[in-house]
């Protein structure tokens, strides 16, 4: 069974995948990224929430069908989108310039930038969750533990004695974990995460370029790092059960499906207000 993702933040663009299958985009649309208002029977989006720089303002967007297959627009220079012969797959993930598919067996499939090891993972097996920064790729296994592939250069790969994980989370720089018991563990440059540490009672985590985000079970948002664009202005949202954190802005689904956002809108990625997604009971 397909995870599903009702949210995705990237650089300069938000994604949300609506209660009929199809997806809904606003923001940048450089490359195409934005031009989803095709696709249809549609479970999970994801994009790639890259680090800014003159050379990082094309992105691409994915799409997991219900059927297993994935769907792809946007930037394609390093073959990030060739896709379309992926089948089996549960969860999409996107990184710069790469993509990646866990099929349902728990083995990755992947397309793209490879350079600095971030595709490295036909040896992964019993993967349940996939998350993809700029240059490394980080998994959950079936045990509870994690593992990353990829730049290193900061530390952001240093999971391997992580254990009891319920979900990862891979930012710029930077890797997000959250344990079973609700805490968050982190590794790569402080100024992006310090504070999480403290979190308590968390239930999802988001990693944007700079900046890291919680759920709490209560419904409420935290956010640490970065805010220069005020994306870690999220102190009086409520009854939220899903986030997603970009590269300046911060996004969150509400129970009643209205999505509310904070950051940076210089690219129109925060024009998002009206959208209606599913209502949801629990998060």
């Amino acid at each position: 069974m397909a995870f599903q993702t009702f949210l995705a933040a990237g650089q300069r663009h938000s994604v949300a995948r609506l209660a009929d299958g199809r997806v809904i985009a606003a923001g940048a649309n450089t490359c195409g990224e934005c031009s989803t208002g095709q696709w249809r029977d549609v479970v999970a989006v994801a994009t790639a929430n890259v680090h800014v720089a003159r050379n990082t303002g094309r992105a691409h967007t994915l799409g997991l069908r219900a059927d297993g297959t994935v769907l792809a627009a946007g930037w394609d220079e390093a073959g990030q989108c060739a896709v379309q012969g992926w089948r089996d797959v549960v969860g999409i993930a996107a990184g710069w310039r790469f993509s990646v598919g866990l099929r349902g067996d728990g083995t990755l499939v992947t397309a793209g930038r490879g350079t600095e090891g971030q595709l490295d993972v036909a040896q992964w097996r019993d993967v349940v969750a996939v998350s993809c920064g700029d240059w490394h790729t980080v998994a959950l296994f079936g045990d509870g533990t994690a593992g990353a592939t990829g730049s290193n250069a900061m530390g952001q790969c240093a999971v391997d004695s992580w254990g009891e994980m319920r979900c990862v989370a891979a930012g710029y720089l930077h890797t997000l974990g959250l344990t079973r018991q609700g805490r968050v563990r982190v590794v790569g440059p402080a100024e992006f995460w310090a504070g999480s540490e403290e979190w308590t009672d968390v239930v999802a985590v988001a990693a944007g370029s700079y900046h890291s985000v919680g759920l709490t079970a209560r419904g409420d948002v935290v956010a640490v790092g970065r805010s220069d664009f005020g994306q870690c202005a999220v102190g009086e949202w409520c009854d939220i059960i899903a986030v997603a954190a970009g590269a300046l802005h911060t996004l969150g689904l509400r129970a009643d499906g209205k999505v509310l956002s904070a950051g940076s809108d210089e690219y129109g990625q925060r024009q998002v207000g009206s959208w209606q997604l599913a209502a949801l009971c629990a998060r």
